[in-house]
């Protein structure tokens, strides 16, 4: 990335500048202001062949203690076929697209949703207060079911405009494959997701919401395995299906035979939950194939252990190349989300469920996400800020952690946002407003 000539500014200058590219002070009373601010020619679906006038970090500040800052600078890119050929500061094109000097963030990537079944776009209702277990949640799914899958297809979309308009254009879908949906709700996320191919990107994983054997879906799980999906799920193996090890061993063996990853959620606490734990370790040990395409979600078991065996679990779980999905959850439940990252485990998260019968909650904002892991563990100087992005754009940060850009480059594809914030750690402390969202170089 070139520099030559770059302007490097601080946030004081930032604001005093603002109003040169028209986005008013960086204050919390006119964040929303900046999200009503309008670029010049804005189109939906545009296709957009440079950038001009994009503000890029390239650098930390420093003094003798501690990074007091991030270093920017103005560029431009030039975009071709959906990828960045060249990044600048010569003099632009004259119908180039005018980011006005909004901070570029890599797009954001939601690893843990649930499209498929959720009351957003329809009637309000909030969470009933009669299920305490997730057995209770599994016999109200049975009656809600067959209702949802009525209007699946439409609200499936809704939510992905949903995600879209906060800045994301991938996401990972668990969808129920279970007795009483069968393979409807999966022939319905597919029919929602073509819809939405040309500018947004999504897994599949197949969901044994109900259990593998607790509702007998083993066989039509076995039938969703060779269907058009890329991950096999599963659920709470020692709690609802009653045997950990047969459990674990068919969802492995499904994976293994139609060569896909797997993404299970365990919400199990104690011994059972560890044991799953170290059984899906020793498995993937056993079977390499699996390292890198091996996920935990929620994983609430490693916040009720120790630190020693937090810390043990962790290498462990680095070593296999498994991951952990955690929803960032709060309250009687912290993840130990830094020592995992520390030592060496891939760790994201996602929205889980948007307005559902689970709960009420999900923005459907990544940036919203790595805010909330920002303040439950106090990571709130620059630094600490800035690493907190990775969270919400599965790894991508401008800089890594000795300050070198990192992103964007020279081949990387154009999926991006620009954003009303001087700084990736101004963005994430303050849920900083989308300006506009790029996804392989069209203008969404």
């Amino acid at each position: 990335m070139e520099t030559k000539n770059s302007q490097h500014i601080d946030r004081k200058t930032f604001i005093k500048m603002s109003s040169l590219f028209g986005v008013g002070l960086l204050t919390a009373s006119t964040q929303q202001l900046f999200a009503m601010e309008k670029i010049e020619n804005m189109e939906t679906l545009k296709n957009i062949t440079q950038i001009k006038n994009v503000r890029l970090e390239i650098g930390f500040e420093r003094d003798d203690f501690e990074i007091t800052g991030t270093k920017t600078a103005l560029f431009n890119l030039d975009i071709k076929n959906g990828k960045i050929v060249k990044i600048h500061q010569e003099n632009p094109l004259k119908d180039a697209f005018d980011a006005k000097g909004f901070l570029l963030l890599p797009a954001m990537k939601d690893m843990h949703i649930h499209l498929d079944k959720t009351f957003y776009g329809g009637p309000w209702k909030a969470r009933s207060k009669r299920q305490h277990s997730v057995a209770d949640m599994i016999k109200l799914e049975q009656e809600l079911m067959p209702e949802l899958l009525k209007v699946s297809v439409e609200r499936a979309g809704k939510i992905i405009e949903l995600l879209q308009s906060h800045g994301t254009n991938f996401a990972r879908s668990h969808c129920n494959i279970e007795t009483t949906s069968k393979l409807d709700s999966l022939k319905n996320l597919q029919k929602a997701i073509e819809q939405k191919k040309d500018n947004f990107n999504v897994e599949i994983v197949a969901f044994p919401q109900h259990g593998l054997y607790y509702t007998e879906s083993l066989a039509i799980m076995k039938e969703a395995a060779k269907m058009n999906i890329d991950f096999i799920g599963g659920l709470d193996p020692t709690s609802i299906d009653g045997n950990m090890e047969r459990t674990m061993d068919d969802t492995i063996q499904m994976a293994l035979d139609n060569k896909k990853g797997i993404d299970i959620h365990l919400h199990e606490t104690g011994e059972s939950g560890l044991k799953t734990f170290e059984y899906l370790i020793d498995k993937v040990n056993e079977n390499p194939v699996l390292k890198g395409k091996t996920f935990m979600s929620h994983a609430f078991v490693l916040a009720k252990l120790d630190a020693k065996k937090q810390e043990e679990i962790a290498e462990k779980l680095a070593d296999a190349k498994i991951g952990i999905i955690s929803t960032i959850p709060f309250g009687r439940t912290i993840m130990p989300i830094p020592t995992l990252i520390k030592k060496g485990v891939y760790v994201a998260t996602g929205t889980d469920s948007v307005i559902d019968h689970w709960q009420p909650f999900g923005l459907g904002n990544m940036l919203q996400r790595a805010n909330v892991m920002a303040e439950l563990y106090g990571m709130s100087d620059e630094f600490g800020l800035s690493r907190c992005l990775k969270i919400a754009t599965n790894q991508i940060t401008p800089l890594d952690d000795n300050g070198n850009v990192a992103w964007p480059k020279v081949g990387d594809e154009a999926s991006f946002n620009l954003i009303a914030a001087s700084c990736s750690a101004e963005a994430v402390a303050r849920i900083s407003p989308l300006v506009a969202h790029f996804d392989k170089g069209v203008l969404i």
